[in-house]
């Protein structure tokens, strides 16, 4: 314990106040002496206590992880920053991906941080409009295909089956195991901030690799000596979209959360694991209590998220009023995804209409109504 807990502070010592990530916790990832650590300021995210909400829901120790300030608004940029290292340093020259949108923003700016050649394959017509533009304007090659999430990442996965030898290309998706050895630091920085493990986190479920990245970083620092407890687990599906709840796959998931809008998640196996040895829980939540949850979360404590994100609060409140969580239980909700990135719901969503005045204070106290 010692030794490592000697290692890290070393470590963060010689990277300065703001460390890469992978240089912080260079000890529990798959990194050697030739892998470029490139950076674009991510990770290091902060754990927010909820106290207005956390009271309004009966939890007043919940805390949040806001990911949504990671370099392109989410939490994909944690397991990207490596996975693209790793391409790197295998001679890649260029990435592909399918995405709801996150992962496609963030290929597209890691990739061209690195010089790569991006492919991202997407759903005709279901990507947020922020996320789109994100990966255009990194440049990104978007192809658009008919149906779902799912069946873009099986047309990605036998795309690679038969790469061109000319042009070596990386999978980005969460299938790349890299990917979920990045996004296990968030479990790290979670121990660090609260100075232990929580009782539970909550997690939003889509393809499922987050969940299962969390709980394997947990895991480790247990196993290492720096935590003596690992949470409960609890991850929400949308309810028109949960497979791992309702024990099949669903071939037109539906739901206004698009970035867990999945049927068929790639790391399904690895979430179910996590929950069973966590003895947690995995449930689906309403898109009318993940929209609750969103507007809750910007009202109460100020934290503009994405859709799916609300849905660790959404499933945290819901699980609460049922009596299922200790009121006095730590709870850290994950937020994935900053709520620029879906500015449509979010117009639709909005409770107070602008007001027009004229341009002086008598116009604007007869706009308020004062």
């Amino acid at each position: 314990m010692s030794d490592v807990l000697r290692q890290l502070r070393q470590q963060q010592s010689r990277a300065g106040a703001r460390p890469r990530l992978l240089q912080r916790f260079e000890a529990f990832l798959p990194v050697d002496p030739a892998t470029p650590f490139i950076s674009l300021g991510e990770g290091f995210t902060p754990l927010v206590h909820a106290r207005t909400l956390g009271r309004a829901i009966g939890c007043p120790m919940l805390q949040l992880k806001v990911e949504g300030q990671n370099p392109t608004g989410s939490f994909k940029d944690r397991g990207m920053v490596l996975a693209v290292a790793k391409a790197m340093q295998e001679g890649s020259r260029a990435l592909i991906c399918a995405s709801t949108g996150n992962t496609a923003a963030s290929a597209a700016a890691y990739g061209a941080h690195a010089g790569l050649e991006v492919i991202v394959v997407l759903p005709r017509g279901q990507v947020a409009a922020g996320k789109l533009l994100q990966a255009q304007a990194a440049g990104a090659r978007v192809v658009a295909v008919e149906g779902g999430f799912d069946g873009a990442l099986r047309a990605v996965r036998e795309l690679m089956e038969d790469p061109d030898p000319r042009q070596p290309m990386t999978l980005v998706n969460s299938v790349n195991p890299f990917r979920i050895e990045g996004q296990k630091t968030a479990a790290f920085e979670v121990c660090e901030d609260l100075g232990g493990a929580p009782d539970y986190l909550a997690i939003p479920v889509g393809n499922a690799g987050n969940i299962t990245a969390y709980w394997k970083g947990f895991s480790e620092y247990r196993s290492a000596g720096l935590v003596e407890t690992r949470p409960v687990m609890l991850g929400f599906q949308a309810a028109g979209a949960a497979p791992l709840v309702s024990g099949h796959r669903v071939d037109e998931p539906t739901t206004v959360a698009t970035a867990i809008r999945i049927g068929d998640p790639a790391s399904g196996e690895a979430a179910l694991r996590a929950r069973d040895e966590s003895s947690g829980r995995i449930e689906a939540v309403t898109d009318e209590e993940i929209l609750d949850a969103y507007r809750d979360l910007a009202r109460y404590e100020g934290i503009f998220c994405e859709p799916s994100s609300a849905a660790s609060v959404a499933g945290v409140r819901k699980l609460a009023a049922e009596g299922a969580i200790d009121p006095g239980a730590t709870i850290v909700c994950v937020l994935t995804g900053n709520g620029l990135k879906d500015p449509d719901t979010a117009r639709r969503e909005a409770r107070l209409p602008v007001v027009e005045a004229e341009p002086s204070a008598a116009g604007v106290r007869r706009a308020l109504g004062w």
